[in-house]
């Protein structure tokens, strides 16, 4: 066998393939020929080190976790932000309810203005229309406290509605009449709103892991 056919045959079998060659002729070729035996050796040394060099890999836990961990404090972020901007709305609206309450009982109140009979009766509504009017206005101020004014404006809701409902269908008033009192629904409404909103805890999302622990 030439040297160049025993190499390629040894460098097969040194991969694990067929050698395609008789194992007892590379054997006496090899111990024949001495620059065979020196490849050999050289060959088997570089396959040896190959074999056992550690491979370098690169940890990508920390980017990976930082990454993670960004991710969820955006989520964070756009879940506060459009809280703050419900509770805004909603401020502004019941801070609306209030100011539009409050000019409609104010007239009646100091004035009398609309009041046909019983003026005593009319003011005394105004002056709880007032008092119901500065509960909405603090409210809208301090949102985290609109729970604490919702009984009386849910109170107020129902009664209104049920008496108008009553009212109607003995045919005391007119529907139109009573159309009016939708606006202590709307608020009552409004004012739970805020107060569910308000109350809300923020949300807190899983954090991730840090590096090395588990």
């Amino acid at each position: 066998m030439k040297c160049d056919d025993v190499r390629v045959a040894l460098s097969a079998r040194l991969d694990g393939e067929d050698s395609q060659a008789p194992a007892a002729a590379l054997e006496a070729h090899t111990l024949a020929c001495s620059g065979c035996r020196s490849w050999l050796a050289r060959a088997e040394r570089v396959t040896r080190l190959t074999r056992l060099q550690a491979v370098d890999v690169p940890d990508l836990t920390a980017p990976v976790l930082a990454a993670v961990a960004a991710d969820r404090a955006a989520a964070r972020d756009d879940a506060a932000a459009a809280v703050r901007a419900r509770r805004q709305v909603l401020r502004v609206a019941v801070a609306v309810a209030a100011v539009a309450q409050l000019a409609i009982a104010l007239p009646i109140l100091l004035a009398g203005f609309g009041v046909e009979a019983d003026p005593h009766t009319s003011r005394e509504m105004a002056s709880f229309d007032a008092a119901l009017a500065v509960g909405f206005a603090l409210a809208a101020w301090r949102p985290e406290r609109a729970r604490a004014f919702l009984p009386v404006a849910l109170v107020l809701a129902v009664c209104l509605a049920g008496t108008s409902a009553v009212d109607v269908a003995r045919s005391s008033t007119a529907l139109v009449h009573e159309l009016g009192h939708l606006a202590a629904v709307v608020q009552a409404g409004l004012l739970w709103a805020l107060g569910r909103v308000s109350g809300e805890p923020p949300r807190r999302l899983p954090t991730a892991l840090a590096p090395g622990r588990g």
